[in-house]
């Protein structure tokens, strides 16, 4: 009972965000919100500040709670609701930092320019790159109900094996480090696809700039 009751006072605030704010309107994306993901949200939110408190340390329990509750909140409130939070959370965190994040469905993709990442014909990330994927592991550990798919691609100057292994390394290398970072190695895939799917025509030095990036594209995990 104690414990319940430590969740449900330090829920209590976004517990009443909930109630009050998304009934119509949902607080992360400002869009019209239905009644079935907002009760949805709340019991999820309650739900998981218990969990949040009861696998956190006594030093830690405040924290847990507040984790535990923005996740449970997101669940109950269904995938779509799920992938809005983290959309938002995201662009949150690489505002100015170079790096897009768009919607597709229920999927985000992140796409980081190489000049955002690596040198040119070099798979070392920068230090930039790492400030950005700190950003991205730290909503990736709130959120743990993704799948990380990393995707490397070139531009077509050089041959196509050579490019091909240039983006298979460089996507290793940006999930080896979200994984460094804490995010769990079961929810990452790094896949390197070399010369395909350009963005922009190769024809030009800035298309080609385009062309040479990472993707991390976010998925939800059924189930």
């Amino acid at each position: 009972m104690k414990l319940k009751q430590a969740a449900c006072l330090l829920i209590l605030p976004v517990s009443l965000s909930l109630v009050t704010g998304c009934q119509t309107t949902n607080p992360y994306t400002n869009e019209q919100q239905n009644a079935k993901a907002t009760n949805g949200a709340l019991i999820g939110a309650i739900a998981g500040a218990a969990i949040g408190v009861a696998s956190s340390s006594k030093s830690d329990r405040g924290k847990g709670a507040l984790i535990g509750a923005a996740s449970g909140a997101a669940l109950g409130g269904g995938i779509g609701y799920y992938m809005d939070v983290q959309e938002a959370k995201l662009r949150q965190q690489l505002q100015s930092t170079g790096v897009s994040v768009t919607r597709d469905g229920d999927n985000i993709i992140l796409n980081m320019p190489n000049e955002v990442t690596f040198g040119v014909d070099q798979s070392n990330l920068s230090d930039r790159a790492m400030q950005v994927l700190n950003s991205v592991a730290l909503v990736a550990k709130e959120y743990p109900k993704t799948r990380l798919n990393v995707l490397g691609y070139t531009d077509s100057s050089g041959s196509d094996s050579y490019n091909l292994r240039l983006s298979q390394v460089r996507a290793a290398e940006v999930s080896n480090y979200l994984a460094r970072s804490g995010v769990d190695a079961n929810r990452l895939s790094a896949s390197g696809m070399g010369e395909a799917s350009p963005i922009a025509s190769n024809n030009t030095k800035e298309g080609r700039a385009q062309n040479r990036r990472v993707e991390i594209i976010l998925t939800p995990i059924q189930g």
